[in-house]
């Protein structure tokens, strides 16, 4: 099994932005240093308690201080933006970081919609156009545009050795024929959805054509998971995030509390039951806890490569539920 880090640089109590970020860069070192094979960082606008929104930005800075890890977004949001500046932005990072460039592609706005409009125009006739903007962005990825296309002549400079991996991430069966009918890999995020992952992904993988001969389907699925030394210590620790997630809702949440807050957080009725369920779309465990329910996920989803999103309030926390899990899984 291979293993991946999603990271959304999460702000913590005692945090300011900028340390969220210097952490994010501290996390996808250790990533390197333990075995993971790709550190995707996330694309929010305006959310309370999430540092990134410009993945691009934070690559650069990542790239920098690590290797050999692959990195990437997770996602860049194409209906903000135009495919050729995005092709652009990723091939320089590819030509940077030469065979290590990913890049996620998504569709959702990524923060609210006042933030949608301030970002872009008519950002939901852009999500209709989906399937052209990410034709664009591969044909500007393999310069192969047909002769008569208007951007038939128009390179995405600089043209790197290696092209960047692309990705498309979703939750449903819209996205993963999208990927399917691009021949392109997908990423369902699991993490973040209630629906039936592996019979969406079986479609992916049934409808999948090839761009390229012998391109072969490659699929990974993001789940969450706090891992600590004990049961009980996992779940005190992913407490702070659970709090958070009720707390967004109230329109609240302006950082990850930390757990002695999260102990505090007066709960009623309806919250005990939501957060019953959150703790269903979760992996909370000792190390042996956790893989075995990591090769439990891997089998009925059947992928080889599971990317973790783990938040936390301590940022030390964070690291050593990467830690004891790839000691448990990829030693």
């Amino acid at each position: 099994m291979k293993l991946s880090i999603l990271d959304q640089s999460p702000i913590s109590s005692n945090q300011t932005a900028q340390d969220a970020l210097i952490e994010s860069m501290k996390l996808a070192q250790a990533g390197e240093s333990l075995g993971y094979t790709r550190y995707w960082i996330a694309e929010h606008h305006d959310l309370p308690g999430l540092a990134c929104s410009a993945p691009e930005v934070m690559l650069s800075y990542i790239g920098a201080h690590t290797k050999k890890i692959r990195i990437g977004s997770g996602a860049v949001l194409l209906p903000h933006y135009k495919p050729y500046k995005v092709a652009e932005v990723y091939n320089m990072l590819a030509t940077l970081f030469p065979n290590r460039i990913d890049i996620g592609i998504g569709r959702a706005p990524g923060g609210s919609a006042e933030v949608t409009n301030a970002l872009s125009d008519n950002f939901l006739q852009q999500v209709y156009k989906m399937p052209n903007l990410v034709e664009e962005l591969i044909h500007f990825f393999d310069h192969d545009f047909p002769k008569d296309h208007k951007y038939a002549t128009v390179a995405a400079a600089p043209i790197p050795d290696t092209t960047p991996m692309p990705w498309i991430l979703g939750t449903s069966k819209k996205s993963a024929l999208l990927a399917a009918e691009n021949g392109l890999s997908y990423a369902f995020g699991q993490f973040m959805s209630e629906n039936d992952g592996a019979a969406i992904i079986e479609q992916y993988l049934n409808a999948f054509q090839p761009r390229k001969q012998g391109e072969v389907p490659e699929v990974l699925l993001t789940v969450t998971v706090i891992c600590a030394e004990t049961s009980e210590e996992a779940e005190e620790i992913a407490l702070s995030n659970l709090i958070w997630a009720l707390q967004k809702e109230k329109g609240e949440g302006q950082y990850i509390p930390s757990i002695q807050e999260a102990k505090e957080y007066e709960l009623d009725g309806k919250e005990i039951e939501k957060l019953a369920k959150m703790k269903q779309n979760m992996i909370i465990g000792n190390p042996k806890e956790c893989k075995n329910k990591l090769i439990e996920l891997q089998a009925k989803y059947k992928v080889d490569e599971i990317m973790i999103v783990t938040i936390t309030d301590s940022p030390r926390d964070r690291i050593e539920s990467y830690k004891l899990i790839a000691a448990e899984v990829l030693s």
